[in-house]
């Protein structure tokens, strides 16, 4: 299912990309748990993922703040460090964006009022398959507020394969609209 999607993702044209990447954000702007966050987590975009870096400007314009992962491969652990800007990013292992630790600071998982959870495919139960390293699974178990993901429809399945340990996102937004 991962390399599938992947291939898909791969597929779009950039216009195709543009487009349902600002379909997507207006459902997610327009979301009242959007709405309502102070401090929203975020993850870099890359590839064909849904464009975030519109979603971390919106947030900035609306006076929220940002927090980006950074991850331990050697714990396999992962924090959220607020940024202001995207200057305070460098790239890491596999080419992902992350925040450079002496120029942000952790946020407490308490802080963070929602989630924008990445993957490849998702399920219509808020299950997804990720890149396969587990940071989130492991980080969303002491999570007690707003999880979403964004994804373009086609990444949007009936059913995905599931582990014991995979925690499901609350709600799903597509070009389509949103899933709870």
């Amino acid at each position: 299912m991962r390399s599938v999607t992947l291939k898909q993702l791969t597929e779009l044209s950039d216009k195709e990309y543009q487009q349902l990447s600002k379909e997507i954000h207006k459902h997610l702007f327009s979301f009242s748990k959007w709405n309502k966050a102070n401090t929203v987590a975020v993850t870099v975009s890359r590839g064909r993922e849904v464009d975030t870096f519109p979603i971390i400007k919106q947030a900035w314009t609306e006076k929220k703040t940002v927090v980006v992962p950074k991850c331990d491969p050697g714990t396999n652990t992962m924090e959220f460090r607020s940024i202001t800007s995207f200057d305070q990013l460098e790239k890491v292992f596999y080419g992902l964006k992350e925040p450079i630790l002496s120029e942000t600071s952790a946020v407490k998982n308490s802080v963070i009022d929602l989630i924008l959870v990445p993957g490849i495919c998702f399920d219509k139960n808020g299950y997804r398959i990720g890149y396969g390293g587990g940071y989130y699974d492991r980080y969303l178990v002491d999570y007690k507020n707003d999880t979403v993901s964004l994804a373009f429809s086609f990444q949007v399945t009936d059913e995905v394969p599931r582990e014991a340990h995979d925690v499901p996102v609350s709600t799903l937004i597509t070009e389509q609209g949103v899933m709870k």
